[in-house]
């Protein structure tokens, strides 16, 4: 997580010059990279603890969360989408993460800031309890 945040400082500081980005609500910015950057944590574990070769570190990668962060409107704003997509983009806590990512920089989100924090805070602590019962199983873990 600190390597992360390390190296998206360190692009964000190499871009500023070139071009200006505003960040709008600093604490927002920053509480939302750690969640993301959380949350990405705690769904490497679950694969590292899953995963027993490499391909399928990669498949999980591959299948899991490129999708998910690609269907969570980085690209787009999610009222662009039919409502069926919006529907699925409100079960993504890639989604939340994203978009409160976007309302710390730009000030805009397609949903308030303080709902995207709660869904991904509990995307978390569900996802970071699944972490603590597999470790605490043993669950193909060595002696």
């Amino acid at each position: 997580m600190v390597r992360a945040l390390t190296v998206g400082l360190g692009v964000f500081a190499a871009t500023l010059w070139i071009v200006p980005i505003p960040v709008l609500h600093p604490l927002w910015a920053i509480a939302f990279a750690l969640e993301g950057a959380a949350l990405l944590g705690v769904l490497g574990i679950i694969a590292g603890i899953w995963a027993e070769k490499f391909d399928q570190l990669a498949a999980f990668q591959n299948f899991l969360v490129v999708p998910l962060t690609f269907l969570a409107g980085v690209f787009y704003s999610m009222h662009s989408l039919p409502p069926r997509w919006q529907a699925v983009s409100k079960l993504n806590p890639f989604f939340y993460a994203i978009d409160g990512f976007r309302y710390g920089f730009f000030g805009q989100s397609d949903v308030s800031p303080w709902a995207s924090l709660a869904f991904a805070t509990a995307a978390l602590a569900a996802l970071s309890l699944v972490t603590l019962q597999l470790l605490r199983s043993g669950y193909k873990l060595r002696h």
